[in-house]
């Protein structure tokens, strides 16, 4: 099933083009790297799928129904949700907290709608374990975290509205080995839960481990696809340093 569907997507800024007719599609239980090289359009495509900035031309399908992503809360209504490379997370506040940020649950009006605590915990908890990410206390403060750990945060918290569609941007940068394998295992899960997984990568071996697809964009066009199995390392860095041009997809 396609859960995500972008069609033509073009983008202007003023005499720039940043994107050019871009086709791209994400199925149920798939991961879809988004390679390129700075200035390739990536993040223009994440802005746009994430509502943050509009398509001039171009149609997007969300589960096969067509979607207006006018703003991030349409994108997530939608059933897209984004993390951002920086994680957005407060390091002053718990893992609750942090997950939970904006979303409180609350109680009745006439109790004074105050936070349920206890609520916002055991969703909390369900959310983490389908993940597998492990916290010593679900009160210790995230800046306490690993930055595995905090990636696991910023996913989860993703996840409390159930999207369709989940897209990382970055998630191993500037992470240990061991932390890139947590980050990668989330990924896995992630697939299998049914979601599809969009991942914008500067690193070819995370992407060669855990993608199913491979989506290259040069210079504002996707200039090559390539799926699992079906590439090398020297064919990704040829298709995003335009070594040699290859006509439609691999």
């Amino acid at each position: 099933m396609s859960l995500l569907e972008l069609t033509k997507i073009s983008k202007h800024f003023g005499g720039v083009r940043a994107l050019h007719e871009i086709d791209m599609t994400v199925h149920e239980g798939e991961v879809v790297a988004l390679v390129g090289d700075n200035g390739a359009g990536k993040s223009t495509l994440v802005k746009i799928v994430s509502g943050v900035e509009p398509p001039d031309t171009g149609e997007i399908r969300v589960r096969g129904e067509g979607a207006r992503l006018v703003s991030p809360r349409a994108a997530a209504e939608a059933g897209i949700r984004t993390v951002f490379q920086d994680l957005s997370l407060c390091d002053n506040l718990d893992a609750v907290q942090n997950l939970f940020l904006g979303q409180e649950r609350h109680g009745p009006v006439w109790s004074g709608r105050r936070v349920r605590r206890h609520l916002m915990e055991e969703q909390a908890q369900r959310i983490l374990e389908s993940l597998s990410v492990k916290l010593r206390s679900l009160s210790t403060p995230v800046v306490a975290l690993s930055g595995g750990q905090r990636q696991g945060i910023a996913i989860c918290r993703a996840l409390i509205s159930d999207p369709a569609v989940v897209i990382l941007d970055e998630p191993t940068a500037a992470l240990g080995v061991s932390q890139r394998g947590e980050v990668l295992d989330l990924v896995s899960r992630l697939r299998e839960q049914g979601r599809g997984v969009v991942v914008v990568s500067h690193d070819m071996k995370d992407v060669r481990q855990v993608a199913d697809r491979v989506v290259v964009l040069r210079l504002g066009a996707k200039v090559a696809e390539f799926r699992r199995g079906e590439y090398t390392p020297s064919d990704l860095v040829s298709a995003m340093t335009g070594a040699h041009e290859e006509g439609g997809d691999r």
